[in-house]
């Protein structure tokens, strides 16, 4: 194997616990050292990181060693949330971790993807489209200022680092379904949505809820989305379609020409609904919901549509906010079920962060959150790259 993985949990946040995870992956890879280590540890190791990577890096006999803290970790075996642990996957024979990222190409086709992890925030030059990019970041208290990401074994404020030898493949599940088509806004002031589809937007989004969410008080806002259709994205201006499967035209949703706005609050008082960012009039908006089930099946068409694009993968990295994931399914991680049911035995490494990073439609590279974005890793063909945004 030029692959493998391994998840070791303790109750202390030592570096033998990292060692112990990557001699279990090497001895997996049958390779004597590595060409390239990922490893994520969860927040305990925050003050031990760099003693933790570079322990990592002697035994691996490489440099090449690159990550991140994480709110957990998760491999093809199993996921820790609420203890020290360490996941790694060891690169061996033609695969192998470069930090040099080479030249930049503005051809999406001629570019592969930049695995990005952030110790914090997404980092504004992230977003520019001279680089695809795919991963997460995590933003959580890590007990002090040090830098809680790392490339070539030392510790940085970011990591961002190539798979050489080897081909990505990327698919988004957004978690979201359609509580009814795009509506136009027809006025709006800053961040308060106003009226849309000849409808109070407070009116508008009570309307579409399911009966037991409108009976609530206060509204489970954090169940909910206003879902905004980038109308300059690829010509789909104009066109509906579906995230969950509700409606029969694809369209916008289908190429992945949206994205999602919070909603901070529904205000009776005045009939409007306040976003987390700022809509005009002309934009087109749909309510949205995501809830355990609706997770599931959407998880499920991404992994349906990154399996029929690679056939035979090698491993899969997966970023995951970890407001999906056990706390979302009482216990159980049933969108990693997902990636295991279609690729049984197939070596996986994931974390819990609370941002994930994946490329736009329309060029770009944008910061995503309760999402989970996996990416297949197999051997090169002459095909181009297909990445899913839906």
């Amino acid at each position: 194997m030029s692959v493998a993985s391994a998840l070791v949990a303790g109750n202390k946040p030592l570096p033998a616990l990292a060692e112990e995870a990557l001699a279990k992956a090497l001895a997996r890879t049958g390779a004597s050292h590595a060409t390239g280590v990922l490893l994520f540890l969860t927040p305990d190791f925050s003050r031990h990181a760099q003693q933790t990577v570079s322990a990592v890096a002697r035994a691996a006999q490489c440099t090449e060693v690159a990550g991140g803290i994480a709110a957990g970790v998760f491999n093809e075996q199993g996921w820790v949330l609420d203890r020290p642990a360490a996941a790694v996957m060891v690169f061996a024979g033609d695969l192998s971790l470069d930090h040099r990222q080479g030249g930049v190409s503005l051809d999406p086709a001629a570019q592969q993807a930049v695995l990005s992890y952030a110790g914090g925030s997404f980092p504004y030059p992230w977003g520019d489209a001279t680089k695809r990019r795919f991963g997460g970041s995590f933003a959580g208290s890590g007990g002090g200022s040090a830098p809680t990401a790392w490339q070539h074994s030392r510790l940085a404020a970011n990591c961002s680092v190539q798979l050489r030898g080897a081909q990505i493949d990327v698919g988004v599940s957004s978690g979201w379904s359609l509580l009814a088509e795009p509506q136009p806004i027809e006025r709006s002031r800053a961040y308060d949505l106003l009226q849309l589809g000849g409808e109070n937007a407070f009116d508008s989004l009570l309307a579409v809820l399911p009966a037991d969410l409108r009976a609530q008080a206060p509204l489970p806002l954090g169940a909910l989305a206003a879902v905004l259709i980038d109308e300059d994205s690829a010509g789909y201006a104009g066109r509906t379609g579906s995230l969950g499967g509700a409606f029969a035209s694809a369209g916008a949703f289908a190429a992945g020409a949206w994205h999602s706005a919070a909603i901070l609050s529904a205000n009776a008082a005045d009939r409007s609904v306040s976003l987390a960012e700022g809509t005009k009039p002309g934009q087109r908006l749909a309510w949205a919901i995501r809830r355990p089930q609706s997770a599931v099946d959407d998880m499920r068409r991404s992994v349906e549509r990154l399996a029929a694009v690679v056939a035979k993968p090698l491993a899969g990295l997966i970023f995951s906010c970890f407001g999906r994931g056990p706390y979302f399914h009482g216990g159980n991680d049933r969108e990693l079920d997902c990636l295991r049911q279609a690729f049984p035995g197939l070596p996986l490494l994931g974390v819990y962060g609370t941002g994930q990073i994946a490329a736009c439609a329309a060029g770009g590279n944008r910061s995503l959150h309760n999402a989970v974005v996996t990416a297949l890793i197999s051997h090169p063909s002459r095909r181009s790259d297909v990445q899913s945004q839906s």
